[in-house]
């Protein structure tokens, strides 16, 4: 046990064989004989839970809970009143004490409670540091992070948001591209028009042309009526175009046309449509080693990577998971109304531990489940989902004397390549360098192995 405890009553003989009993126990215990010393020395010193007696001359037990609660909400009281005053006891928890006892008790039912008490008060102080950490995180719009990689994002986007530059947003799937553009665009110059986002990779090749630049009536079967497309719609404002990695490459010379003239031309029109729209494109594919493959044009790739920003995958952010994860559970806690304030120390250790592939987004998704599923006021370890709290890091075996723990040269190459691309935060160029081969061969090798590979186009 540990914890600093103040006794309070009026009956000296009663704090001194309370406060040696506790000591005993491994606690930190010290006395007062009135409420008016007791509150006096609140006020100047750390204690993490009171002890008071309710029937006291002076100020009564109600009343210095009352008191400490007003002046010290993190700080629980304890009241002890005699046996049967329930109307007493439920006016203590009325006054905002944290739990009563009654007389006469066992000092071990006392430990219990207190240990209670000091544990409610440690959690208190957590959540308030961990609330404290995300309110002065470096913040840009909804983007939050205090670890160097996030730092050095947000500072790029602050000086990108002023301008009116294309902007290409790279990372893994799940690390917050869009967060990124509407930051971009809710910090830059065009915020009071639209922001129009459209996801490349989910809309059919043969309809994403007349969804990006429109159509005229009777353009083609059931075009009754013409329609305006999405750089028209985002006239003012910012077009972001989502999985950009994903365009057909035969509309990738029309994408770049539109973007090099500021016109569009709706399918079935002779004419074109002039357009005032800051471009913002995003993907987790690998565009350059798509150029190498002919799958992406080279022309179209520098018209939209004027500027690039590179989001780090979560588990390149150290100690952000954990402000991340708070800022999901405060959300969620208060759409279910449910009173969970934070995690156990095991759960924030996994959290930090697991490596996340599917990034933030895999985080929320773990959070809402945890604070669904907890009945307590605190995420556990097992609230969290079985991949995170079963996970293992990756490593190499290679100095065991026991033949049963040896593997594989198979199986050490895709354990080494695991670790490496750990360590480069899922860079797969900067892994290949690394690894010392091109990177079709990883991707290769990854592909063999059914690790996560971005998917292929193979009519590209």
């Amino acid at each position: 046990m540990s914890g600093r405890i103040l006794i309070v009553d009026d009956d000296k003989s009663l704090c001194e064989m309370l406060a040696a009993g506790l000591q005993r126990r491994g606690f930190d215990a010290e006395w007062a004989t009135s409420g008016e010393e007791a509150f006096a020395r609140v006020r100047t010193r750390e204690f993490d839970v009171v002890v008071a007696d309710l029937n006291m001359r002076g100020m009564t037990g109600i009343e210095l809970c009352e008191r400490v609660v007003a002046d010290r909400p993190d700080l629980p009281v304890v009241v002890i009143t005699a046996f049967g005053s329930l109307d007493t006891a439920i006016a203590a928890i009325r006054a905002g004490a944290y739990d009563f006892i009654t007389k006469p008790f066992e000092t071990a039912a006392l430990v219990l409670t207190l240990a209670r008490a000091v544990a409610h008060r440690a959690l208190r102080q957590e959540v308030r540091m961990l609330r404290e950490r995300v309110a002065n995180a470096n913040r840009f719009e909804e983007m939050i992070g205090a670890s160097p990689a996030m730092t050095e994002v947000t500072e790029l986007l602050g000086r990108v948001a002023e301008t009116d530059a294309a902007v290409l947003i790279t990372g893994e799937s799940g690390t917050g591209k869009e967060v990124a553009a509407r930051a971009l665009h809710a910090r830059g110059p065009r915020r009071a028009g639209p922001f129009v986002a459209v996801n490349c990779a989910a809309i059919p090749g043969n309809l994403l042309e007349s969804e990006l630049f429109g159509h005229a009536r009777g353009a083609f079967t059931d075009a009754k009526t013409a329609r305006v497309g999405l750089f028209q719609q985002a006239d003012g404002g910012t077009l972001f175009l989502d999985e950009v990695g994903e365009i057909p490459l035969l509309l990738q010379p029309k994408l770049l046309r539109a973007l090099q003239e500021r016109t569009v031309r709706p399918v079935g029109s002779d004419s074109e449509v002039a357009f005032d729209a800051r471009i913002i494109a995003a993907t987790n594919r690998d565009l350059e080693l798509a150029i190498e493959e002919k799958r992406f044009r080279e022309d179209l790739y520098y018209r939209i990577n004027v500027i690039r920003v590179e989001l780090p995958p979560l588990r390149a952010r150290g100690a952000d998971v954990l402000l991340l994860a708070q800022h999901f559970l405060e959300g969620f806690a208060k759409r279910m109304g449910k009173p969970v304030a934070g995690f156990t120390p095991p759960a924030a250790e996994k959290l930090v531990a697991y490596a996340w592939p599917g990034n933030a987004r895999e985080l929320q998704n773990s959070i809402e489940r945890a604070v669904a599923l907890t009945q307590y006021d605190r995420i556990a370890v097992e609230d969290l989902p079985e991949t995170v709290r079963n996970y293992r890091r990756s490593h190499v075996l290679i100095a065991s004397e026991d033949p049963e723990e040896l593997v594989t040269m198979d199986e050490v190459e895709r354990r080494y390549i695991v670790r490496v691309l750990e360590a480069t935060g899922g860079n797969k160029k900067a892994a290949a360098k690394i690894l010392g081969f091109d990177r079709r061969t990883l991707y290769r090798k990854l592909e063999r192995w059914g690790l996560a590979v971005e998917p292929r186009d193979d009519n590209g």
